[in-house]
């Protein structure tokens, strides 16, 4: 009987959000790995590859640069995630050590999929705007083009009258944090069901405004921070320009048209396992209103999903100190309203841990959802 020859084993990343270098792929316990670093830029430490002729096969995926990555102490206490199908991600065994990250597993098909989180395309992008669509309350207005020339989503969801708070909340300032597409499926999801009785209220106090991915180019490049261009797009809000921060320039001149009353900036953190907010403490014009708001924000959410929480965060700012070329800070400012980073870990959360997932797509979706709680506990007093 002929024998049928084992297939050697492949790694690729040459598909919309995938990042990786193969190094060697000989030997299935020594499999090396870079991670391609953003264009322009020196940020790296997003990866997602396939990895092909590996079925019963005991793998070690070694990323040989991951101790120059942008956020070291991210490794710490971190495990990869995989999927055969790419809609359902788990955790699988991962160790840091000696500047070599190393994800060690056995595959039970000839295909499986790696990821530092769970991946959010633009074609998944394109898939959940057009299922958005034919929904009486949305309305999509494209903003502009991307220096990749990708289409600049911009949508307002339910309808203008007297009186109404604007609400304006974005998500993926960098591209690699995909925690927060998850999150945007599950507080746009909520906010857009009739049945759900708080929805309705604030679409009838509210008018929402919203981007669901601010940097399209490098979340189709796989970077792990930056546009096209290599801008930390973060990093941009005091100076934007259609040169180098394209998304930030139309994103901020849409928000002086229509002078906003809260802003959400959705993000992820690769260091500290917990849900929490950063606010904008540090600006001049912060006020005690400012801050009975964002109290009164975070013990709504706290109290609705104990995955999020409020002991364990970033330091706050000084009076005065704050970086205003960062979102938060500078919207704050320059609209004298509520204004806030929610961010979200890579590894499981500490005080609620999830063994198979660790901190997922699903558990992104369902603080999203919440988040529409919180906002109802500040839209009178916005």
């Amino acid at each position: 009987m002929e024998q049928i020859k084992r297939q050697k084993i492949s790694i690729n990343s040459q598909f919309d959000g995938g990042n990786i270098v193969c190094l060697n792929s000989d030997d299935s316990s020594d499999i090396q790995l870079d991670i391609k670093i953003d264009n322009q830029s020196d940020f790296y430490q997003w990866f997602y590859f396939r990895a092909t002729g590996v079925c019963n096969t005991n793998c070690q995926f070694k990323i040989m640069n991951a101790g120059a990555s942008s956020y070291v102490d991210g490794w710490t206490g971190y495990q990869a995630v995989a999927s055969y199908d790419r809609t359902y991600w788990f955790r699988v065994p991962t160790e840091y050590c000696d500047g070599v990250l190393t994800i060690k597993h056995q595959p039970e098909q000839d295909a499986l999929y790696y990821a530092y989180f769970a991946p959010y395309t633009m074609e998944q992008h394109a898939d959940f705007i057009a299922s958005l669509l034919d929904h009486p309350f949305v309305n999509l207005n494209v903003l502009g083009q991307t220096l990749d020339g990708q289409d600049f989503d911009h949508l307002t969801i339910g309808t203008a009258g007297e009186g109404k708070k604007k609400i304006w909340v974005h998500a993926r300032q960098h591209p690699g944090e995909t925690q927060a597409s998850w999150w945007m499926e599950g507080f746009l999801s909520r906010l857009l069901d009739d049945t759900d009785a708080m929805a309705r209220d604030l679409l009838n106090k509210a008018v929402f405004y919203v981007i669901p991915n601010m940097n399209p180019d490098g979340s189709r490049r796989g970077h792990l921070r930056t546009n096209a261009v290599g801008s930390n797009l973060n990093r941009e809000w005091l100076n934007p320009s259609m040169e180098k921060s394209p998304e930030v320039f139309l994103a901020q001149k849409r928000m002086k048209e229509i002078d906003i009353d809260f802003c959400l900036d959705v993000h992820g953190d690769e260091g500290l396992p917990y849900n929490f907010i950063a606010g904008a403490e540090g600006i001049k014009g912060w006020t005690e209103k400012m801050s009975t708001l964002q109290n009164q924000f975070t013990d709504r959410l706290e109290l609705v999903n104990s995955d999020f929480q409020t002991k364990i965060g970033y330091d706050k700012d000084k009076p005065n100190s704050a970086d205003m070329s960062i979102c938060t800070n500078f919207i704050a400012q320059e609209f004298d309203c509520l204004s806030m980073t929610l961010e979200m870990p890579f590894k499981d959360t500490a005080e609620t841990p999830h063994k198979e997932q660790g901190w997922s797509p699903e558990r992104c979706e369902n603080l999203g959802a919440s988040c529409l709680d919180a906002i109802a506990a500040v839209i009178d007093d916005l």
